[in-house]
């Protein structure tokens, strides 16, 4: 299993939403996706309430699995987990930019090599931006997609994890 640190050491105490959900993300479904009962098992060490429905239906777009509550004092944060072992974190309120920036330092803080492999706009709704990443470490990789709200302030934006 990946031994990832509960506390991200360069982390700030009152980090900015995109630095939280990054930090999340790392703590949460890297060590986690591909394996819903360990993650869920890890929400509830944490003590991350369940969300109830109908919240828990429209997070997962209606897909079998469970959504923690992993809100802070500063920031909304959510983790999602999905039957099939996806794992993803959301947040209503971080940018395009600083989402991939935050994210790009979580990965290499935490020792994982990655390359961004595909970043577009949705080909549905233009205000959407997507990158995907391959990353890797310790014999583990994930597929990895960031989609944020294509747009100057802040919006809604989502990491998620995949197993490869």
């Amino acid at each position: 299993m990946l031994a990832i640190p509960l506390a991200i050491p360069w982390a700030p105490a009152r980090a900015a939403a995109a630095d939280e959900l990054a930090a999340l993300f790392v703590r949460s479904c890297l060590p986690y996706a591909g394996r819903p009962a360990a993650l869920r098992q890890w929400a509830a060490r944490m003590k991350l309430p369940a969300v109830p429905d109908p919240a828990r239906r429209a997070f997962l777009n209606g897909a079998p699995g469970q959504v923690f509550d992993a809100s802070t004092a500063t920031e909304k944060l959510a983790v999602l987990s999905s039957d099939d072992g996806i794992c993803a974190v959301v947040t209503d309120h971080a940018g395009d930019g600083e989402t991939a920036a935050a994210l790009s330092l979580a990965l290499t803080g935490a020792g994982v090599t990655f390359r961004l492999v595909i970043e577009r706009d949705d080909r549905e709704n233009p205000k959407l931006h997507h990158r995907e990443y391959l990353a890797a470490v310790k014999g583990r990789a994930w597929r990895i997609l960031a989609a944020t709200v294509h747009d100057p302030s802040p919006g809604q934006a989502m990491l998620t994890a995949a197993p490869e």
